[in-house]
């Protein structure tokens, strides 16, 4: 039995679940979320609480079996609390802005890199250097963060780029001066 998989995920006060034909609908105050279900797992909700299991004990379905409990569990966890990946910027003249619903970053080449996330994505600037990128559904905010830090990746000499809250850079020495 999956360590993961076989743990019940507790409903939130405020979440909805529905499973009908192989879909399961989740709705929270900050909005909803739908995800198809594959055949090797089932998903029941009773008394609060929200279980998947699998079918058989084939390798497959294993493994959708630990994979399917934490796509609700983030479900839930997204419609009732969200999101938010917090990006850095370091370097001389790196900045951000939102001009409108585009993000505008200055990070080094001769011209502004505009960006439009989209419509389910909410982007905010609250320093120069900083970018929040919040939402409902935890693989959109991940990618759109991952796309945001593609832009101008950290380099390991100066430490240069945008890089996650709390990412650790790995340094490297420059050449060594002349003997």
């Amino acid at each position: 039995m999956s360590r993961i998989g076989k743990m019940p995920i507790q409903l939130a006060d405020q979440a909805k679940v529905e499973v009908k034909d192989k879909m399961i609908n989740v709705t929270g105050p900050k909005g909803s979320l739908s995800q198809a279900l594959v055949d090797e797992v089932t998903v029941t909700v009773e008394d609060g609480a929200v279980t998947v299991q699998r079918i058989d004990d084939s390798k497959r379905s294993r493994a959708m079996h630990g994979l399917y409990r934490m796509l609700v569990s983030n479900m839930l966890e997204g419609v009732t609390k969200g999101f938010t990946r917090k990006l850095e910027m370091s370097g001389v003249g790196y900045r951000a802005e939102l001009k409108g619903d585009m993000l505008a970053l200055t990070v080094g080449f001769s011209h502004m890199i505009y960006f439009k996330a989209p419509s389910e994505i909410k982007i905010e600037v609250p320093e120069p250097t900083v970018i929040l990128v919040s939402g409902i559904d935890k693989a959109l905010v991940g990618q759109i963060a991952a796309k945001i830090r593609s832009f101008r990746k950290p380099e390991p000499y100066r430490g240069k780029g945008i890089k996650y809250e709390g990412e650790v850079i790995r340094r490297k020495e420059g050449k060594a001066a002349g003997k």
